[in-house]
Order: C-alpha cells, then structure tokens, then sequence
C-alpha cells in the first residue's frame, strides 16, 4: 500500500471520486433495412421524453390558450407537479414554466408544440353558430350588444322628439281646474262601500235563517248589478274627464268582482257547515278556519286588501316595514309621473298627428303602428310595475297581508294561455274560483268553461273602456276574444317546437307591437269623431 504522507508533512487526501455520466449503452446498429427502423424508434422516444417534460407541457398549455385549440393543452402531467431541488438541496419548487407567475418563459419556445411541425388541427369540430352547437355557446356578448343598441336607438328618439316638439309635460296633467266639475264621480266613488255593506246584511240573514239561500242570492244579483250600473249612469249624464271616468269604472269592477266572491264564498260556506253538501276530502285545520260567518271586521279587511278572493281570514306578517314601506312609495311617485311623461311627450304628439288605421293607407298605418310600439312598451312595463308590484305591495305591508304573489314570470309565457295565468294573479284566481271551477263541477266541459271566461273579462275590459268614452265599438272586447285563435296557435307551437320561444315571440308582438297600438288609435279615433259630430 503506497504511503499517503508527503516530504513536508502534511497528509494528503485523495480527491473524491466525480460522478459519472450515465453511459447508454447503445445496442448494435442491426445491418441492413432494420437500421432506418431503429432510427425512427430512438427518434420518437426521444420526441416522448421531451413533450412529457414540465416545460412542454407548459408550452403545449400556453399554445392552447393563445391559439384558441382547447386539445392543445393536454392533460398536466405530474412531473410539472414536481418539487425540484436547488443546487444547495433547499425545498423550494421550481416553475416549469421558466417564470414562475409570469408566463411562459423564453426557453419554453423551443418546445415542440411552438414549431411548425406541431399539428394545429388535432379533431373535428363545429363552428360556433352551426345548428349543433349555437345552443352550447354563451350568448352573453351578443345580449350586451342588444342592449347597447337599445340604448342608442332610444336615445336617438328622445333627442328627435325634443328637438321636434320641445318639452311638453304640464303641470296640470293629472288635475287641472276642469277636474272639479268631475265631483259627482268623486261623490259616486265614496259612496260605494254602501253595496258591501248591503251584502253583508245579507248574508247575517241568510246565516241566521232569516231568508233562504235563493233569497239571498236574488237580493245579491240586484245588489252587485247596481254596484256597476250606477257607476255607469254618472259617467255617462256627467260630461267628465276620461281619466276620471276610467278611474271610477275601474274601483267599480274592482267592488264588483269582490261583491260577487263575497256572495258566492259564503254561499258556498253554508253548504258546507249548515247544509247537508258533503265534501270529497278531509278538511284540514286551515281550511275549518276559513269556514266561518262573515264578520263586519273580515269584510272591511278584504274590500281594502289586494285580493279579489274572500276568505275569513288570510296569512298575514308579522310588522310593518316602515323604511321598506316609504321607499315604495316613492318609487310608486316616481314611475306615475313617469307614465305621464310617456304619455304627454311621446304617446299624445304620435296619436295626434296620425290618421285612423282603418280608413288610411296600409304603409302608413303600419309606420305609425311602429312608431307607437316603442312608447308604448315603456308605459305598458311602467304601469305594470308601478300598480302590479308597487301599489299592490304598498297595500299589503299597510294591512300586513302575507300572500303577495300578484304576478309570475309572465314574460316568459310561451303560450298566450300561460301570460294569462302569470299575468294578473288576483284575477286569474277569481275567475278559477268563481267561474272556472263551477262550470267544471256543473259538468260543463273545459273549452266551454274558458270561453265563459275569456267572454266575462273582455266584457270587464270593454266596459273599463267603452264607458269613460262614452262609445261602444266592441274593440277591447274583440281583442281579448280574438287572444283564443292565439292560446291554440302558441300551444301548437310549443308542443312542436318544445324547447323554442316562438311562442313568446308571438305573445310580444300581438300584444306589444299589434295590438295595444292598434286599440289606442282606434279608440282615440273614434273618441276625436264622436267629439267632432258633437260639435
């Protein structure tokens, strides 16, 4: 063994012995054509090895992402996962990508996928507004487009109708010093709770056995039939405003439509306790709650509740919101006065300037059909909100009514049957109630019973507005009978067509852009002729 010691010394260590490189073994080059085959081998293992790498896989993603090739990306695989080690053995991972949170590194271009041998088509597919694939896209940009074009379409015709007709709101809009010589349907307004009262007397009789249930019956007809008629007869001896006479007609349907559930639910009330009519179902503790005698309390309570339907007693709230309950008024203010802008500035100068669209020319007709359309939406969904869900709601928080579904989602009906059971809540349950249901139980069969009632509502419509102007031409009546062609139209539609909006296409244009334009100018028409030939 050869001594380690040196002449001056010291001792001296060998150095360590350095690492050394991993040494393939190459196999032997076959002879022959075997040799190309071996070439291609070690080549795609090779390519193997390199695209499993981290950085491929990092640039693969980043191809993906840029080029627009989901498949481009692949699956991560677990080596860009890995924790490596630094030179000094700290735990610290290093980014595969090269930057850590910057991106894709320099480095990570020499990948395969950034070269021009990499395939950009991988697999089939279907462009995005194909037939196959429109419906799995998200149409979000082109809804943000809509209503950007709405916008400025719209702002166009504000800054075109104030640079034509100026400002041509009023103060005196809603009352003026004409609307004092309408007090005889301010009196015949308030003196309307009488009738309730009359049918509650009624009905103490007929619960305590005085009068039979036919009497009863007769004393109500009389006195819900001089509920509307006297209404009826002041509006039209009275030379009074339409809106006014509107307003009164309108109360006067309301308390008609209560007298009649009034009479009808207690009628039905005492053959189910009093009489000997038996019941298919058990009746559960709710519904015993809600077969009692009427009280002076109940009735005073359901006159002024949001509701149509009587019933004894309904779900109520616990409080009222008195914060919640000003900022409802407020906003009730605010979307009435602007009704009153969108009638006085848009709506009167179009009607005004237009011609009957019976008696002009069809292009004509059609233009100003269109050009009332527009408006007119914006009064129609500013009415709606503001009496549907503002008034209705002030109401109920006041008297702490709890049922507030007074309407559904009716803007998405695909049928013209279904707006109608969305639409008016409070009236939809009256008419199953009162006239749906008994002509059922009668043995009348479904289509008679829904053209009963499409004929009550169009006659409550055509009285809401043939009296107030004092003309009867039937066209609010014909416009809601001529909604049944409708209901079978978009029901052939839907069960066609399952999983479109046709339906609800239709519903938009009859009512929106056909047929409320339509009836404004055939009434305001015919209003205009029936003031000239007074004259």
């Amino acid at each position: 063994m050869a001594d380690a010691h040196g002449g001056d010394g010291e001792t001296h260590v060998p150095p360590p012995p350095q690492p050394q490189a991993v040494q393939h073994r190459r196999s032997p080059r076959p002879r022959g054509g075997g040799g190309a085959a071996a070439v291609a081998e070690r080549f795609a293992v090779a390519l193997r090895r390199r695209l499993s790498s981290g950085a491929a896989v990092a640039a693969r993603a980043s191809f993906g992402g840029d080029s627009g090739d989901e498949s481009a990306s692949g699956e991560p695989s677990s080596s860009s996962s890995s924790r490596r080690r630094d030179p000094n053995g700290n735990g610290q991972a290093s980014s595969v990508a090269g930057g850590g949170g910057g991106g894709v590194g320099a480095g990570d271009f020499s990948a395969f996928t950034f070269r021009a041998a990499a395939p950009v088509h991988r697999k089939a597919k279907e462009s995005p507004l194909s037939s196959t694939a429109i419906f799995k896209q998200s149409h979000a940009g082109l809804f943000n487009l809509c209503i950007v074009v709405l916008v400025a379409v719209n702002s166009r015709l504000i800054i075109e109708n104030l640079m034509k007709y100026g400002l041509l709101i009023r103060a005196g809009f809603w009352f003026n010093d004409k609307s004092l010589r309408d007090w005889p349907l301010l009196m015949c307004c308030l003196s309307l709770p009488v009738f309730p009262l009359g049918a509650f007397a009624v009905e103490k009789l007929a619960f305590n056995n005085l009068i039979t249930d036919a009497v009863a019956t007769c004393l109500h007809i009389i006195l819900s039939t001089t509920e509307i008629v006297y209404p009826v007869l002041v509006i039209l001896k009275c030379d009074s405003a339409v809106l006014s006479g509107f307003l009164l007609i309108f109360i006067a349907c309301i308390v008609w439509l209560k007298l009649v559930s009034f009479a009808h639910t207690n009628h039905d009330i005492r053959q189910v306790t009093i009489g000997s009519k038996k019941v298919d179902n058990e009746l559960s503790t709710a519904d015993m709650e809600n077969l009692q005698p009427p009280t002076l309390g109940s009735l005073i309570y359901f006159m002024m509740a949001p509701t149509l339907c009587y019933q004894p007693s309904y779900p109520r709230t616990s409080c009222v919101r008195k914060g919640w309950l000003i900022r409802q008024i407020i906003l009730y203010l605010i979307f009435t006065g602007l009704q009153g802008f969108i009638i006085e500035q848009y709506i009167n100068p179009i009607v005004v300037n237009s011609q009957h669209p019976l008696k002009g020319g069809l292009l004509n007709a059609v233009e100003t059909l269109l050009k009332l359309s527009v408006p007119n939406v914006y009064l129609w969904l500013c009415m709606f909100y503001a009496f549907f869900h503002l008034w209705l709601n002030i109401l109920a928080e006041i008297l702490r009514f709890g049922d507030r579904e007074f309407y559904k989602d009716w803007w998405n009906a695909k049928t013209i049957d279904e707006y109608w059971r969305k639409w008016n809540m409070p009236v939809h349950k009256w008419v199953v109630r009162h006239i749906y249901f008994p002509c059922m139980r009668n043995g009348i069969s479904k289509e008679v019973a829904v053209l009963i009632s499409f004929l009550v509502s169009a006659a409550l419509h055509e009285l809401c507005v043939a009296v107030p102007c004092r003309i009867l031409k039937f066209w609010a009546f014909l416009g809601i009978m001529l909604q049944i062609p409708l209901i079978i139209l978009t029901a052939y539609l839907k069960s066609k067509f399952r999983d479109t909006m046709v339906g609800n296409m239709i519903f938009w244009f009859f009512f929106c852009i056909y047929g409320q334009p339509m009836c404004v100018l055939l009434y305001y028409h015919d209003v205009m002729n029936r003031i000239e030939k007074a004259r």
